[in-house]
């Protein structure tokens, strides 16, 4: 005999199937939307699917919005219950607000992944719909959510992106190269995932000591779905050479040149752009001096089997006074590429350190 419990966990099992496919949708935004989050929807109703959305890019409608407009009438909408990852927007920007769209197409009930985090908005739209007669649930895969848009929450709350560490380095931790060998340590296919990688953000960025050594394009191939993101230099000595490719390319317009600046400003001058998720590409003495200030979010590390020693680590800096202060990892994850090795995490901030973070 099936039960009230029963039916209940048949129903929430659900709920997540199609959250799961509205986070499908919305990954596909990572690298287009910004400043804007990614944001994924599917409209459902009497077990059907009807349509899915995503926000493609900044200014553009967004994830309820293409679902809505996906099906054949407005009428066929009414009573269905919407999924979408993030809270609908309430207030008129660059687009008109979501919970419009919504009630005026008499969606019965919204299945909600995560609350927005701009405190302007925050919650206000879960109010709206609820005073319409909505039935609202909030919180179904709200972990993967809430991490699907870590880059804006960090933005909207802080105007500085969410810093991403890539690393591919030997196993006793080298980035060594001789000069004219090859860029890249890793495998062809560790490579591939790094150019994917760089199609969900909006900006990469090497010291430029990577740009007099090895001369890198910085950019996403094949050519990217939206923006080419900015390719952002940091330098101390200003001491470029004109004929970098990052300086001539048909990109040329997308490179930054931070000449003689901190990291603190350099990271608010590109929130200032709209710049949400920041891929840091090295070399050693970059991630060093990042590490050193606690200013890594995010690390990729592909480890390559093989020795080079030598006197370039990966990571250089003034390092730790004790291993207490060491940068440690959560939400960690393990992927062989081949002979490759990945290793991802975000980084775990202890209380005792976040309270020394500079602001």
């Amino acid at each position: 005999m099936e039960t009230f419990s029963d039916l209940s966990l048949a129903a929430a099992d659900l709920d997540k199937r199609y959250m799961r496919l509205a986070l499908r949708q919305a990954r596909k935004g990572l690298g287009t939307t910004s400043p804007n989050p990614a944001v994924g929807a599917v409209l459902v109703r009497d077990g059907a699917l009807l349509s899915t959305g995503w926000h493609r890019q900044a200014g553009g409608p967004h994830a309820e919005i293409e679902a809505l407009s996906a099906v054949a009438t407005v009428e066929s909408v009414a009573g269905a219950t919407l999924y979408v990852t993030l809270e609908p927007c309430s207030t008129l920007g660059r687009t008109p607000p979501c919970t419009d769209a919504i009630i005026r197409a008499k969606i019965g009930r919204v299945v909600i992944g995560a609350i927005d985090a701009n405190p302007k908005h925050q919650g206000r739209g879960l109010e709206q719909l609820r005073q319409a007669g909505i039935d609202v649930t909030t919180g179904v895969l709200e972990e993967e959510s809430v991490l699907l848009n870590v880059g804006f929450n960090k933005w909207i709350t802080t105007g500085m992106p969410w810093v991403i560490a890539k690393v591919a380095q030997t196993l006793d931790g080298r980035i060594t190269r001789p000069a004219g060998e090859p860029q890249w340590l890793s495998n062809n296919r560790s490579v591939r995932l790094v150019h994917s990688l760089r199609a969900t953000v909006d900006a990469i960025l090497v010291g430029g000591e990577t740009v007099r050594r090895d001369n890198p394009r910085l950019t996403v191939r094949p050519s990217p779905h939206g923006l080419q993101p900015w390719r952002v230099v940091m330098t101390r000595s200003g001491d470029l050479p004109g004929d970098a490719t990052v300086f001539n390319d048909e990109y040329r317009d997308r490179t930054l040149i931070y000449h003689g600046v901190g990291w603190l400003e350099m990271l608010k001058g590109l929130g200032t752009k709209g710049v949400t998720r920041l891929l840091v590409e090295g070399g050693g003495d970059v991630l060093g001096q990042l590490h050193d200030l606690r200013l890594i979010d995010e690390l990729w590390c592909f480890v390559t089997p093989m020795l080079t020693g030598g006197d370039k680590p990966s990571f250089g800096g003034a390092g730790i006074e004790s291993m207490e202060e060491a940068s440690r990892l959560h939400r960690i994850r393990y992927k062989r590429i081949g002979n490759d090795v990945l290793v991802t995490g975000q980084i775990l901030r202890p209380e005792h350190i976040a309270a020394r973070l500079p602001l």
